[in-house]
């Protein structure tokens, strides 16, 4: 399964980043298509969190819009919302273990456990710090295959 982190719901979301295009395409084929896909519930939160902050972007998004944009991912028939599961607590252990995070990693390292409890196979994100666990293939829709 395959799972999207939150920088690709920020620029599909946001029509004035440069990656818009390409992410909302991303978003489009993995919620129109039939193989099952994930959101990370920590991902729909800072999602919200980016979006509606307004040191992030001038103007922020408003909150009805944000939560009405999630509403239509989540109308997805093969979206799976994903958070600790089973397994959750000896994926994290692991992957701190394996990845020598502190401090501010614990994030990313909890969406990974997360992918890793739930069956997620690859991640869909933009961010490089995913590639420090394994177990998890990281694709970048921005590069080249």
């Amino acid at each position: 399964m395959i799972a999207v982190d939150t920088n690709i719901l920020v620029y599909a979301h946001r029509k004035d980043s440069p990656w818009h295009t390409r992410a909302a395409e991303c978003l489009v084929s993995l919620a129109e298509g039939h193989s099952a896909w994930a959101i990370p519930w920590p991902c729909v939160h800072e999602f919200f969190s980016v979006v509606t902050h307004p040191r992030a972007f001038k103007p922020p998004t408003p909150a009805v819009r944000a939560v009405a944009d999630l509403e239509v991912w989540f109308e997805s028939p093969s979206l799976r919302l994903i958070g600790e599961a089973a397994g959750y607590w000896p994926a994290l252990r692991g992957l701190i273990a394996a990845s020598a995070i502190a401090g501010p990693m614990i994030h990313d390292a909890r969406i990974a456990a997360i992918c890793l409890a739930n069956g997620v196979s690859t991640l869909i994100s933009a961010d490089r710090d995913f590639s420090r666990f394994p177990g998890l293939t990281v694709r970048n829709p921005f590069t080249a295959p």
